[in-house]
């Protein structure tokens, strides 16, 4: 008894002399009772059989939201079968299933199990691109800020490997590796947000090299592949690339997004011919749709593609930053050419 009481008063005297603390406040994470809800929303809500938009035609979506302060941000997406993993700038990692009558059940939330940095700010788990092996289910995280690529188990049970390739060194911090793609041959490619092509590898005119983006081909596996390949990626328009996902073939569709006054988004995604994901390319890309008011838009940031009676399927996914003026929108199209 007298041992507590003297270790009550140590504990007490240590709580009257530590100041509270009043730096940054820990990064939200998720709770351990999942719950999500599914709005259906419509491409153009002044006309409900408007569904065509470029080379894609709209098959229905959903607003999601949850309770949990946690929820939103998403940056990254995969869909295997009819499991959704959506992964957020902030390390916060959701998963349902979700079929043709978009309710979402088998809900799981959870957070990285580890990342950069002591994960107590949003910056440590900065997680802006995402890459799933379907085969063996391990997962690539591409992080902002520390400019690495992480790997982890399947379920992101844990972390396996990472490194910080040299070629992202210089990538700004708040513009590094927002887009990250498996291709089917086993190679990766990652480009960066707003990283410029380097003078030294430009022959152009410097309003041209102003509009690239550096991008870089691993052999294999990034944390294992070594030295990259390195090419250029030209955004259509004013855009800057938030994502990108591989086709069947090779070729790549690239989610590029942009933002203009006073509050509005708008996403174009682009078709990337395989030949020109090689060394020393730049890849222009040719644009297959664009997503702008009046029609349903935000920041979209998160694309991916999977196969559905034959047909080639496009999701993406928006960042709602978490403000209240902005949503979590999934959408999904068909890819008509």
């Amino acid at each position: 008894m007298r041992r507590l009481l003297t270790l009550l008063f140590v504990g007490v005297s240590v709580c009257a002399i530590v100041p509270t603390w009043s730096g940054e406040a820990r990064l939200d994470l998720l709770g351990k009772r999942p719950q999500l809800t599914a709005t259906r929303v419509t491409l153009d809500r002044t006309d409900p059989g408007h569904v065509r938009i470029g080379g894609l035609t709209y098959l229905g979506g959903v607003a999601l939201t949850s309770r949990d302060r946690a929820f939103g941000g998403f940056s990254s997406l995969d869909v295997t079968g009819d499991r959704f993993t959506l992964l957020s700038d902030g390390g916060n990692v959701v998963q349902f299933d979700m079929g043709l009558d978009w309710r979402p059940h088998r809900i799981a939330f959870t957070n990285l199990p580890a990342g950069p940095g002591v994960g107590w700010e949003k910056r440590d788990r900065d997680s802006e691109s995402m890459a799933i092996d379907p085969t063996t289910g391990k997962i690539w995280v591409g992080f902002e800020d520390s400019n690495a690529i992480w790997r982890y188990s399947p379920g992101f049970a844990r972390y396996e490997a990472r490194v910080s390739p040299d070629a992202m060194r210089k990538w700004p911090a708040n513009g590094g590796p927002e887009s990250m793609a498996r291709l089917p041959d086993g190679r990766f490619v990652v480009i960066s947000e707003e990283a410029h092509e380097r003078r030294t590898d430009w022959t152009g005119t410097e309003e041209e090299r102003l509009h690239t983006r550096q991008a870089l081909i691993f052999a294999g596996d990034p944390t294992q592949a070594g030295v990259p390949l390195r090419f250029a990626y030209a955004p259509y328009g004013r855009s800057d690339p938030s994502d990108v996902t591989a086709l069947p073939n090779g070729d790549l569709l690239v989610l590029d997004r942009a933002f203009r006054l006073p509050f509005r988004f708008s996403a174009r995604i682009s078709r990337v011919d395989r030949s020109e994901v090689a060394e020393g390319r730049i890849a222009k890309g040719r644009l297959i749709a664009t997503i702008d008011a009046p029609l349903i838009h935000d920041n979209f940031e998160g694309i991916t593609t999977t196969r559905e009676n034959g047909a080639t399927i496009v999701w993406i996914v928006s960042d709602d930053n978490q403000m209240v003026l902005q949503r979590t929108l999934l959408l999904k199209f068909r890819l008509e050419r």
